[in-house]
């Protein structure tokens, strides 16, 4: 069912602004918390055996099970779940956050043993520490997802990073509604227990969207029709903000929709690729018929997460494929001892919807770079710089929110175990910074 106005809709009016280049802004940074990346979880009692253990299918190509015994974190299968990196965050207003856990180990083939969760955090910037209070596993033991999951034989249920691959979220209510990157889909459960109580597809403009991830898409016979989708392989639901409000959900895609009377990936009039924020009703999860477009800066970017700050502004994370200090960049074909595609673009834009009509582009009115921020009083505990610089050179920054007037939280998706951003041979850590920003939060656009 589709409804025409919603929170933020009828804020909009239907005046077109064009588009002026972002104002850069400078970030300080106030704290640093860290959560080690040999942060394990064992699993629930009531899991299956299989589940006990995590990574016994992260060989290369097709992965096969993994007969080598399980460590606690030196190498992998594990004993236990990865803690893993955080892929979504909204503030609980007292100094914790909620966190999501993505899928695990990077894709549907080598996370079958990778258990789904989310978590509520608390870092303590005076200390750097970060104190995980809870952890609540997803499970669908009412078999409410219609497709067949791994752990279908089992009582529990549990979800693994094969069936969804979780990016975004919000707390409604007594429940977490989450976006999916593989249909994409969007699930909800209940927040305490976890049990999964509702499951959506993705409609935009009333067709529906599918992934070659989608449980409904099979490879064809060789000669027949290619399937059916409009969404690329990982380019689901990553970012997912809420109306200040808390009555309207707005979904935002990864990657472009394929465009089939262009033969294109979905594009703004100058030609950048576009991606789809979408709205949906927080309390009855119907999908309004709404969107917006999101322009990406180049056609390689991603984004990481999306969070609202006020009634029409937002803060979005966009950033490029590298990781690592382009300092320590490779000048020949060595690889061991340098970054081969060290990061170089990773911002986080505020955005303005006043005035944007539905179908029309989103304003990017500023933005703070991560890989150039201000830490005049030493407070970096890693990648401290002679130059009371700081950078976040994470391949998959995925976490903003709103802290307060002048400060906004960021943390990093660690990617366990694969991942070497921050020094060079070295699994990266769960990072949580506190910006100062103030002048960035007051930015909108220009009357």
């Amino acid at each position: 069912m589709y409804r025409t106005a919603t929170a933020l809709t009828v804020l909009l009016v239907t005046s077109t602004l064009h588009a002026a280049e972002a104002v850069r802004h400078e970030a300080t940074l106030e704290g640093h918390a860290i959560l080690p990346a040999m942060t394990l979880l064992k699993a629930p009692e009531d899991a299956p055996e299989a589940l006990q253990v995590s990574g016994k299918f992260t060989s290369a190509g097709n992965p096969v099970r993994s007969t080598a015994e399980a460590t606690q974190g030196e190498a992998l299968p594990l004993a236990g779940q990865p803690l893993q990196g955080f892929s979504g965050i909204r503030a609980v207003g007292d100094g914790s956050y909620y966190v999501l856990t993505d899928n695990g180990f990077g894709s549907r083939a080598n996370s079958p043993d990778a258990m789904l969760f989310f978590h509520q955090v608390r870092p303590d910037f005076a200390t750097g520490e970060v104190m995980v209070e809870k952890t609540t596993f997803l499970s669908d033991p009412d078999k409410v997802v219609p497709f067949v999951t791994v752990m279908e034989g089992s009582e529990t249920r549990y979800l693994t990073g094969a069936d969804f691959d979780i990016e975004g979220f919000q707390m409604v209510g007594d429940e977490i509604v989450i976006g999916d990157e593989f249909g994409p889909y969007v699930i909800v459960a209940n927040a305490e227990t976890g049990v999964v109580t509702e499951f959506h597809e993705t409609f935009v403009d009333g067709e529906l969207v599918r992934s070659p991830d989608h449980h409904a898409v099979q490879l064809p016979n060789p000669g027949a029709d290619l399937p059916a989708y409009t969404a690329k392989r990982s380019r689901g639901f990553e970012g997912f903000a809420a109306s200040v409000d808390g009555k309207t959900l707005y979904p935002l895609l990864e990657g472009a929709l394929w465009q089939a009377d262009k033969n294109d990936w979905e594009r703004v009039d100058d030609g950048r690729s576009a991606l789809r924020i979408l709205e949906m009703t927080a309390a009855t999860r119907e999908w309004t018929g709404n969107s917006w477009l999101y322009p990406l800066e180049d056609d390689s970017h991603a984004i990481g997460d999306f969070n609202m700050i006020d009634a029409t502004r937002g803060l979005v994370i966009e950033r490029d494929g590298g990781q690592g200090d382009a300092e320590l960049a490779c000048a020949d074909d060595s690889k061991d001892e340098c970054f081969d595609n060290p990061a170089s673009f990773k911002r986080i834009y505020l955005i303005d919807m006043a005035g944007v009509a539905p179908g029309e582009s989103v304003n990017k009115v500023a933005y703070i770079d991560l890989m150039d921020m201000q830490d005049p009083d030493g407070v970096a505990r890693q990648g401290k710089r002679e130059d009371a610089r700081f950078i976040f050179p994470f391949v998959t920054i995925e976490n903003v929110d709103k802290v307060d007037e002048t400060h906004i939280i960021v943390a990093n998706d660690n990617n366990f175990p694969f991942s070497s951003g921050r020094a060079l041979g070295q699994r990266d850590d769960n990072e949580m910074i506190l910006l100062e920003v103030g002048d960035f939060l007051k930015a909108a656009v220009a009357n």
